[in-house]
């Protein structure tokens, strides 16, 4: 049903990296959700009204506001398709996370509402009354609501959205909370427990909980985060594969939304080739990679030094090190200046974001096991952090 639906209202449906493709499929998500929140809000407010029940009444209004997050989603889509400008020089594709953060925190606010009208209750200790028929359309909604969590999740894979991804979660979370309510109107239906208030409780919780997950979540692409270990191991391999690279590093990747990705990378290529091969060569990968994984590369060009003995011996004599003390450690960018006194070896220390030594004391003992082994050697080591979890 999803595809016949995206088939007729998406033109050119199957391209999903174009923003007015997408800004189609967020109208159409956001179309679709306010229709199904709108009725299903309706019903359940009448039958909440109809059987003093505040949990129905509670999820109710929590439908309700889920029509207006499907409002944010769609001005958001529409919103975040527009073009770079002067001011927003990267696009304005993150407003997608935007749209994502307060349908989180409209989630959360209402659960400290409905926290406060089902305490309310007990205290009051107010009666609910419900009937088989009001039963048997809460049933109905749960299966509307399914369907809708469904919807938005297949939508959501296609154009790897954020925002769909908060929509989808918030209907599932529309599912568990209305099947609690269903149950406690079983409950009361069929013994005399009024539990209206306690289920009232539990599915203000729920929301409150899944809401504050939901506002991390969406929050962290804002905040900024590494990119997907795919992205990063195919990105890899791919600038490896070109005759001419030996190897890369410092690879660092930001996402301004969906299809605005900037990555820059130091790659090594031979010192002893002509610059302009080289250049040529770094040219043709950052056309390639844009064409085939529509991401804008900025390549620095690192020359390494091959075939000369002594800086191999010591390349080997270093990696053996690194291995001793944790194979977390890598190097990179090593040259050596000789001199008539000292040797100065020049490398770049590579360091997991967490780990479990000291960066000081990592200096310090890959320094000591150095001099000792060459006196006259000058280690000048420079620590980086692997930001994109590039070590295994």
């Amino acid at each position: 049903m999803t595809n016949l639906i995206v088939k007729l209202f998406i033109r050119d449906y199957q391209k999903t990296n174009d923003p007015a493709v997408r800004a189609a499929y967020g109208t159409l998500a956001g179309a679709v959700g306010i229709v199904t929140n709108l009725l299903v809000a309706v019903v359940k407010l009448v039958l909440g009204l109809l059987a003093a029940s505040v949990s129905v009444m509670a999820d109710a209004i929590n439908n309700l506001s889920d029509a207006g997050s499907s409002l944010v989603t769609m001005v958001g889509f529409k919103l975040s398709g527009r073009p770079a400008d002067r001011e927003h020089p990267y696009g304005h594709a993150r407003i997608e996370y935007l749209t994502g953060l307060i349908v989180s925190f409209i989630i959360v606010l209402l659960g400290g509402m409905f926290l406060l009208e089902s305490v309310d209750k007990i205290l009051n200790k107010s009666e609910s009354d419900f009937s088989w028929l009001a039963i048997v359309i809460l049933g109905i909604s749960v299966a509307v609501k399914l369907w809708q969590g469904l919807f938005y999740r297949k939508l959501a894979k296609r154009i790897a959205s954020a925002s769909l991804i908060a929509s989808a979660t918030d209907s599932i979370n529309d599912v568990i909370s209305t099947t609690v309510v269903l149950a406690g109107a079983f409950v009361g239906k069929l013994t005399s427990w009024n539990i209206d208030g306690y289920v009232g409780i539990a599915v203000a919780l729920f929301i409150l909980v899944n809401g504050v997950k939901l506002v991390i979540e969406t929050a962290n692409p804002l905040l900024g985060q590494p990119p997907a270990k795919e992205t990063v191991n195919a990105l890899s391999r791919k600038i490896l594969s070109y005759q001419g690279v030996i190897g890369l590093h410092d690879m660092i990747i930001h996402s301004y939304g969906a299809n605005q990705i900037f990555c820059s990378v130091h790659v090594e290529v031979p010192a002893d080739r002509d610059v302009m091969l080289s250049h040529d060569i770094i040219d043709n990968i950052e056309e390639d990679v844009w064409r085939d994984m529509g991401i804008h590369l900025v390549i620095h060009m690192d020359p390494i030094t091959q075939g000369d003995a002594r800086v191999d011996a010591l390349r080997a004599e270093l990696s053996e090190i690194l291995s001793s003390l944790s194979p977390k450690l890598c190097y990179h960018d090593l040259r050596v200046v000789f001199g008539v006194t000292h040797d100065n070896l020049i490398f770049d220390l590579v360091l997991p974001m967490e780990f479990e030594i000291p960066e000081e004391e990592v200096v310090a003992k890959v320094t000591e096991r150095l001099k000792a082994a060459h006196p006259t050697i000058n280690p000048k080591i420079k620590v980086d952090r692997d930001l994109n979890n590039m070590i295994e």
